[in-house]
């Protein structure tokens, strides 16, 4: 999933917390009411939470959304089949959502769910028929869901017909065409949440107000001030009403770093996870910084179809031409492990979480010893050589794409001197507001672009299968019928040494020839929350559920 201006939603690969200070002074919490900052550490206690983790969604609908902060806000107001719980120590795990129980057939591919009693958020009763309506719906190419592919697994996704059913109000029927290992988390991700056939066909913009978004999830919409806040209130018709302890979420849509940090330490905000570059260190110092796990990849992309990065050559030239050490020591500074291939540590490979992670087996695909950085400049100046642009002589004037945030930005400057010295060639740089940024990049508008990718479910075909040619999130507009070959080939099999060797031969061509992407770290995931503040949990998939939050 996309991660967006926190450097992909916190820049990392794991998670902070850091609290922050307020004064003794009236402050406005940003919903119009002035509460008094209790002190210095503490924030305030109104009622509300209030969150910053991102400016505008590009989207609220289940099936639309692509990015990680819209998954956040989305799974507070929807719920699946199955959803992420708290353990009781602040992790999450998968429980049953609104389905209480399920059972699977022998072989594996008939998965039969036994829906609860429960209800939409107007009251209606929800049913199997809802489930069937909403799957279809992320598959029908009318609807134009980048994560369409995420149902590939299910009989009758090539049709666009998928072969699942409702025999009664309460049982949900799904027959599969493989054993799929991840199909759990699958039924609990943000794409498949159910929404209503008559809301949407009645309402084209149907999730912008409050009178027609229906939600079944712990929260309804209670407004939404577009560029400003969205606001969430206690859904009075959500069944596990106990798990609730958050009255209300207000999230503050905004990603100026220095404006959000003000608000934070004026006590006008109680939950952010970016902060401005130059006080990192000292909150990491301070320990107000904290860090969690986050399996992604940031990265660049290259636009495979447009000249120059057409020739695989120049694009691993500008691979090689990265020194990645000096970007996450010098210019991060939060701890990421430099990335030495594109799917990251931490998603499991054939032996699941008891062996090796897929990236331990698939090894490295080039050396990021700094021992190693002359090699790698002397090998990309001679791949550019070979491919007419001789110390940068003949290469066109090219633009670096980057969604507007100040982490984006000292990344994007490093590239652009590391470019400039090693292989002569000059770089503008390019900021855009993150929609028209994903819009841009989406349509190929762009020479080089910032990217980066969190796992939507932990195995590493989250990461392999965007690159399918004609895929929703294929931004490289990448296409290699012998990659597609063994990415088709693994989701084909359910023998787990067969499936992991196929991906790991997909991400050979993807990285080790084709050089499709350049990546850059693996992330961790940042945040600052008040002290008062207690009960959130968390996934290594980005995620923070704020519902069991108290204390403000």
């Amino acid at each position: 999933m996309k991660a967006k201006s926190k450097l992909l939603i916190g820049l990392l690969s794991l998670s902070m917390i850091f609290s922050a200070c307020g004064n003794n002074d009236k402050a406005d919490n940003g919903n119009g009411n002035n509460q008094e900052v209790v002190n210095e550490e503490e924030g305030k206690k109104d009622g509300v939470l209030d969150i910053n983790i991102a400016s505008e969604p590009d989207s609220i609908d289940p099936a639309l959304n692509t990015s990680v902060d819209g998954a956040i806000m989305i799974s507070h107001l929807f719920e699946s089949l199955i959803r992420w719980d708290d353990d009781g120590e602040g992790n999450a795990v998968l429980k049953p959502g609104i389905a209480e129980s399920w059972e699977v057939s022998d072989d594996g591919l008939t998965w039969t769910f036994k829906l609860r009693d429960a209800k939409w958020s107007d009251g209606k009763e929800i049913t199997a028929d809802d489930f069937v309506y909403s799957w279809n719906r992320l598959v029908d190419p009318a609807t134009g869901a980048d994560y369409e592919y995420m149902l590939d697994m299910v009989k009758g996704y090539d049709e666009k017909k998928l072969d699942i059913s409702a025999p009664d109000p309460k049982t949900f029927v799904v027959n599969l065409n493989v054993k799929c290992p991840y199909f759990e988390e699958i039924c609990a991700f943000p794409a498949v949440m159910p929404v209503r056939k008559d809301i949407i066909e009645a309402n084209k913009t149907w999730t912008n107000s409050p009178e027609t978004l229906v939600s079944n999830g712990a929260y309804k919409l209670e407004k939404w001030d577009h560029n400003s806040t969205l606001s969430m209130v206690k859904n009075p018709e959500y069944y596990d009403q106990d798990s609730v302890k958050a009255e209300k979420l207000a999230f503050h849509l905004q990603d100026d770093q220095n404006a959000i940090y003000a608000s934070y330490r004026s006590g006008d905000l109680d939950f952010i996870n970016s902060v401005p570059q130059e006080e990192i260190q000292k909150l990491l110092d301070t320990k107000e910084l904290k860090i969690k796990p986050y399996v992604g990849t940031y990265f660049v992309c290259f636009n495979t179809e447009k000249e120059p990065f057409n020739d695989p050559k120049v694009r691993k030239a500008f691979s090689l031409a990265i020194d990645r050490n000096f970007i996450v020591n010098q210019v991060t500074g939060q701890g990421q492990e430099p990335a030495t291939a594109y799917v990251p540590s931490g998603v499991y490979d054939a032996k699941g979480a008891e062996g090796d992670d897929f990236r331990t087996v698939g090894g490295d695909y080039y050396s990021i010893n700094d021992e190693d950085y002359e090699k790698n400049i002397e090998e990309a100046k001679k791949l550019m050589e070979e491919a007419g642009y001789k110390d940068g002589e003949g290469f066109p004037q090219i633009d670096y794409l980057y969604n507007t945030d100040e982490n984006h930005k000292a990344i994007a400057e490093a590239l652009q001197n590391m470019w400039q010295e090693n292989l002569g060639v000059q770089v503008s740089l390019q900021n855009q507001d993150w929609n028209v940024f994903l819009k841009e990049r989406k349509e190929g508008n762009y020479n080089i672009a910032r990217h980066g990718w969190i796992a939507d479910y932990n195995d590493p075909m989250s990461f392999i299968d965007m690159w399918l040619t004609g895929g929703g999130n294929n931004d490289a507009q990448y296409k290699n019928p012998e990659f597609d070959k063994f990415v088709k080939a693994a989701k084909a099999t359910s023998d787990p040494d067969e499936r992991m060797e196929n991906m790991h031969k997909a991400e050979d061509i993807l990285i080790g020839e084709d050089n499709v992407v350049a990546p850059l770290y693996f992330y961790n995931n940042s945040y600052m929350m008040k002290p008062n503040i207690k009960g959130l949990y968390y996934t290594p998939l980005g995620y923070f559920f704020y519902k069991g939050a108290e204390g403000f």
